[in-house]
């Protein structure tokens, strides 16, 4: 027996303003969107191919400390500061850019942090 990872869910407090920077992150878009016993209104974002979507759950409280968990990112097309650059554009926040590790760490419009690698391939 095993499971499988449907959604990667991120606690935000604009849901919709998460959802609306990720789909341009990621090429992706909203795929559906539902509502809790209590009326808290879900967000899910994909590309429709499979691959896990993000769930944006609104909570009550903001970011509080480091994330215990993130996406890795790498460019498709382009260099790695080509995609760093691009993701600041739509909303992200440098946080640290060392030169003894491969990765750049960003963080989205609510302060949810995320890497950005070099390319790769296949």
């Amino acid at each position: 027996m095993r499971s499988n990872v449907i959604a990667v869910a991120v606690d935000c407090l604009d849901a919709e303003r998460c959802a609306e920077f990720w789909c341009a992150a990621l090429g992706a878009e909203v795929r559906g969107r539902w509502r809790d016993a209590h009326e808290v209104e879900y967000v899910e974002v994909g590309t429709g191919d499979g691959r896990p979507i993000l769930l944006f759950q609104p909570v009550a409280e903001a970011k509080a400390g480091k994330n215990r968990l993130h996406l890795d990112l790498a460019p498709v097309t382009g260099s790695q500061e080509d995609e760093v650059e691009r993701l600041v554009r739509l909303g992200a926040t440098r946080i640290a850019d060392e030169a003894e590790h491969p990765w750049v760490v960003l963080a989205d419009p609510e302060g949810n942090e995320f890497c950005v690698l070099h390319p790769r391939s296949g």
